[in-house]
C-alpha cells in the first residue's frame, strides 16, 4: 500500500471524533486540521488551504451541505469526504448533490475511510509520480482505462462494455467494499432495487473471466454489504 501525504481539514462538531481522527490521520504520515462548524471549516479553508476535507454532515450554524454548496458556487474543487449518521439512500444522494465527492456513513472503519481518503487525493493529483501510468494494477490483475483493454498476468481478457466499467470501477476502489446502491448509480445511474439480480449476474460474468482456474480470487463479496476487489 502507497502512503500518502497531505493536509487534511477535519470537521466535526464531536470533540471526540475530531481529536480520535486527528491522532489517526497524522500516525498515517497526513499534516492535519481541525474545525469544529462549518463556519469555521470555511475560514480554513480560504487563509489555510487544504488538500483535502472531512466533512460531517450534521453541524450547527453551517452544516456539512451547506459548506460542500458554498465552495462548489465558489467553483473551489477541493476534494470532500463527507461523514454522515444517516444511512438513507435520499441522505447520499443529498450529499453527492451538494457537491461531495464521495460519502461514508458512521460508523466507519478507519481503515475504509483512509482508503477513500488517498483514493480521493490521488484522484486530484493528476501530474502525481504515482499516476503517470494511467493503468490500474491490483495483484496480476491490470486495467487500462485509456485502451479500455484487461489483463489476468500475460493473458488479455475480453470483456464487454458494462462488464470493463464495472471492474474499473472496483479496481479504481481496491480495498474498499461498494455497496450495493453505490455500484447501480455509478454503472447504471438508477438503483434497481434490493430484489434486483443485475449486479450479481455482472459479477459472476466477471468472476469468470477474472478469477478463473486456479488464479488467486480478487474479486469479494462482502454479504449483506456489497463487492470489493483485493489482492487477499
Amino acid at each position: 500500500m502507497v502512503a500518502m501525504s497531505g493536509r487534511v481539514l477535519v470537521v466535526d462538531d464531536d470533540r471526540a471524533i475530531r481529536e480520535s481522527l486527528a491522532r489517526a490521520l497524522e500516525l498515517d504520515g497526513y499534516e492535519v486540521a481541525l474545525a469544529s462548524d462549518g463556519a469555521a471549516a470555511l475560514a480554513t479553508i480560504r487563509d489555510d488551504r487544504p488538500d483535502v476535507a472531512i466533512v460531517d454532515v450534521m453541524m450547527p450554524n453551517i452544516d456539512g451541505l451547506t459548506v460542500c454548496r458554498v465552495l462548489r458556487a465558489e467553483r473551489d474543487r477541493l476534494p470532500i469526504l463527507m461523514l454522515t449518521a444517516r444511512t438513507e439512500t435520499s441522505d447520499r444522494v443529498a450529499g453527492l448533490d451538494a457537491g461531495a465527492d464521495d460519502y461514508l456513513p458512521k460508523p466507519f472503519e478507519l481503515d475504509e475511510l483512509l482508503a477513500r481518503l488517498r483514493a480521493l487525493l490521488r484522484r486530484s493529483r493528476p501530474d502525481d509520480v504515482a499516476e503517470q501510468s494511467s493503468v490500474l494494477q491490483v495483484a496480476d490483475l491490470k486495467v487500462d482505462p485509456t485502451s479500455r483493454r484487461v489483463w489476468r498476468g500475460d493473458d488479455e481478457v475480453e470483456l464487454s462494455k458494462t462488464e470493463f466499467d464495472l471492474l474499473e470501477l472496483l479496481v479504481r476502489n481496491s480495498g474498499i467494499v461498494l455497496d450495493h446502491t453505490t455500484i447501480y448509480e455509478r454503472i447504471w445511474n438508477y438503483d434497481f432495487g434490493p430484489d434486483s439480480k443485475n449486479l450479481a449476474v455482472y459479477i459472476s460474468y466477471l468472476r469468470r473471466k477474472i478469477d478463473t482456474g486456479d488464479l488467486v480470487k480478487l474479486i469479494h463479496t462482502v454479504r449483506g454489504v456489497g463487492y470489493t476487489v483485493r489482492a487477499n
